[in-house]
């Protein structure tokens, strides 16, 4: 559905003021406000302003966002704000890019996990950002696109580009909103449970089973998102849970199954880098000498491990149209499987 512009400072000009107007300023960007339809409530502000704004870079949208051009009901708002049905978002003069002079995202296939008519759920790799913006010209959702024309498809939520796993797509609105609404509910009936596999520095306490920290996140001016513990008083903390079940021990490492209660920017990285416990080949929160190290394959011999070790196993979540529960598994990848195998015989031997 198309959204409806209701006017704004600089949509209307007054006929005698439009003739004298220089003929270049005819196409020039102007300030909207646009009414949030039922298609669009629920979505955050900056994926909403990514779909009317299409060719302009995420980093330009959270940098115009963070100045408070962009207001919701004439207020300042959040990029991770979610708009409500009838909310009026100005949008202020943006210039989109010529999007005919950018290649176009290749055709890409993933491997599914599951699909039906409303929605499909593929075992991303890591490596691959879910999509385009912040330095990344295209990801999962383009190239799922580019191999299915004419086919509605949005992400349910998203995976950072190096964690690896199940990753669920809506092939219709309605499927879409619902599994969204999932998403943000406190009901354990239709809440969305995530379960994830982490491999982490050091020997895990059997005691720490529930992290509760609060973390807040930052935006860089390039666009890129930091999140760091804070305080629960301050202005911008959100309220952050994780469940910690070890799952095996290898001495000086040990791997995790991490279940999240709430589903924050980077929630599990910073809170098991936060407990001391830095997720093995995390290139953000981890330790950088012993990523160097596996990455070279000095700290196993003959094994080189370059990525992160996070990967998203289970996905438990009621279907948006038969209301069926459905639970889905994906198995660890081949390279995380191999580093499990070579920390079991080295610990046996």
């Amino acid at each position: 559905m198309e959204q409806r512009i209701i006017g704004g400072k600089g949509a209307l000009a007054g006929a005698g003021r439009a003739a004298k107007a220089p003929a270049a300023a005819a196409g020039a960007p102007r300030v909207r406000n646009v009414r949030v339809d039922a298609g669009s409530a629920g979505q955050r502000l900056d994926n909403y302003l990514a779909k009317l704004l299409k060719g302009v870079p995420r980093a330009h949208l959270h940098r115009v966002i963070r100045s408070g051009e962009v207001r919701v009901n004439m207020r300042r708002a959040d990029a991770d704000t979610r708009l409500a049905l009838g909310d009026e978002v100005r949008i202020p003069p943006v210039r989109v890019a010529d999007r005919s002079e950018r290649p176009a995202a290749p055709a890409r296939e993933y491997r599914i996990v599951h699909e039906d008519d409303a929605l499909v759920c593929i075992d991303k790799p890591a490596g691959v950002a879910v999509h385009g913006g912040s330095g990344e010209s295209h990801g999962v959702i383009e190239q799922m696109r580019q191999a299915r024309p004419g086919v509605f498809l949005e992400l349910v939520h998203r995976l950072d580009k190096e964690t690896s796993g199940l990753l669920l797509l809506a092939k219709t609105r309605p499927a879409l909103v619902a599994l969204q609404n999932d998403l943000r509910t406190r009901t354990p009936a239709r809440a969305i449970a995530k379960g994830y596999a982490a491999l982490v520095r050091g020997d895990w306490p059997a005691s720490l089973k529930v992290i509760d920290v609060a973390l807040r996140k930052d935006t860089a001016a390039d666009g890129g998102r930091h999140v760091r513990v804070v305080d629960a008083r301050d202005a911008r903390a959100r309220r952050s849970i994780s469940l910690v079940r070890v799952a095996q021990r290898f001495g000086d490492f040990s791997l995790l199954a991490v279940t999240l209660k709430t589903g924050r920017t980077h929630q599990i990285r910073v809170h098991l880098a936060d407990a001391g416990h830095p997720i093995v080949g995390d290139p953000k929160y981890g330790d950088f000498a012993l990523n160097r190290a596996m990455a070279r394959g000095t700290q196993l011999p003959a094994l080189r491990f370059e990525r992160m070790f996070l990967h998203a196993q289970t996905l438990r979540f009621v279907h948006p149209v038969s209301q069926a529960t459905l639970e889905l598994e994906a198995p660890l990848p081949a390279t995380c499987s191999e580093l499990l195998d070579a920390l079991a015989a080295r610990a046996a031997a």
